[in-house]
């Protein structure tokens, strides 16, 4: 079991380590192209990490509410009550953080235009992000734990098909890959959301309310799978079953990609089919390298992101939030930061890696003394 958790860690940890530089280049202007997202239709090494991280989660579900014996009573419903409304919380937070310090920044390099640049910034949380990635995740795991501790698990693949198809009828009867307003996904996000409290990409959330419904469904795909982790003892067993059906995702996904569209944004079927088999596949490279090599002490340095996951996921947001807008001056942080190193070496997309790979390096660093001290911090 230890190894199994630990092997779930590790992945957890270079997961939330590509999600930190994913998100925190020192500039937008020169990012390595596989850190960027697909501008529509495709897929790159970014667009996998998020989805990683729901397939994992839906497996660390597996591991948490199999200690309820899967049964739904008050103190587990409080429970999953009170974790989904703070990780939510705490999403909107971040972007009230951000939406505020960003109006402040404005308002005070103007302020010929602004007389009260904190009114101006109070100003602006009426039109605070609603949804977004830790919104997504908070959804889905409420969501999701409350469907496995209420229905028959024989039930959960049909469940998964018929969540996957019904969005697929959406998405086909809506405009549903068109990148623009008419897009259906757009009309709900503006309907339920209002458009002041969306992220918006052409008229369209990638993390809006429609797309809930497949992330919901890549949760429980991965509490699939957490399901053969933990109840197949033997581990050539398992290690078959878990490369037999990750490919088949893998492949399925790709083979049905003419008819729909590989699509982050849209969170399209076939994007969690692909996504979920990527993530089988390299869970299962790992359960063999740590249960079967026994080198498992070699991948400490991604465990310490992997024990606190959203709390260093958390921790680098709000960091790159602050570095991004203060001091309240033409530059800010980032840019102090990045023109010393664009200075030395050139300013291109090596040195906005380089950038990124720092940040990951000082969130490390925050994740390596809680680790050492054996400090845990549940979100």
């Amino acid at each position: 079991m230890k190894q199994r958790l630990l092997a779930l860690d590790v992945l957890r940890g270079l997961t939330i380590g590509g999600m930190i530089l994913v998100n925190s280049p020192g500039t937008w202007s020169y990012v390595y192209p596989p850190l960027l997202h697909s501008r529509w239709n495709g897929l790159t090494l970014a667009d996998v990490i998020f989805p990683l991280f729901m397939f994992m989660m839906g497996m660390s579900m597996y591991i948490s509410l199999k200690k309820f014996s899967f049964s739904l009573h008050r103190e587990l419903f409080l429970k999953i009550l009170r974790r989904t409304f703070l990780i939510f919380i705490i999403g909107t937070g971040i972007y009230a953080t951000s939406t505020f310090l960003e109006a402040l920044r404005e308002a005070s390099l103007q302020p010929e235009l602004m007389e009260n640049p904190w009114q101006a910034a109070f100003s602006s949380l009426a039109h605070v992000r609603i949804l977004g990635v830790l919104q997504r995740l908070a959804l889905c795991y409420g969501i999701g734990s409350l469907l496995v501790t209420t229905i028959r698990h024989r039930y959960i693949p049909y469940l998964i098909a018929a969540l996957l198809i019904g969005y697929y009828v959406i998405l086909l009867a809506g405009n549903g890959f068109v990148y623009g307003p008419e897009n259906i996904l757009s009309h709900a996000d503006k309907l339920v959301l209002g458009t002041s409290h969306m992220y918006n990409d052409r008229g369209i959330d990638p993390e809006g309310v429609l797309s809930t419904i497949p992330s919901i469904a890549q949760v429980l795909i991965g509490f699939c799978f957490g399901k053969i982790c933990l109840e197949t003892p033997d581990m050539k067993d398992k290690l078959n079953r878990l490369f037999l059906y990750g490919s088949i995702c893998l492949i399925l996904g790709f083979l049905l990609q003419d008819i729909c569209p590989l699509n982050k944004k849209v969170w399209s079927p076939t994007f969690v089919m692909v996504t979920c088999g990527f993530s089988v596949l390299l869970l299962s490279i790992l359960l063999w390298y740590i249960d079967v090599t026994k080198r498992y002490r070699k991948t400490q340095a991604f465990e310490i992101f992997g024990v606190n996951p959203l709390f260093c996921y958390v921790l680098s947001e709000i960091l790159y939030i602050l570095a991004d807008n203060l001091p309240l001056k033409e530059q800010n942080m980032h840019d102090i930061i990045y023109a010393g190193l664009s200075g030395w070496l050139g300013d291109n997309a090596f040195t906005s890696f380089v950038y990124a790979f720092l940040f990951v390096g000082v969130v490390w660093l925050v994740g390596a003394f809680l680790y050492k001290k054996r400090i845990y911090i549940k979100i």
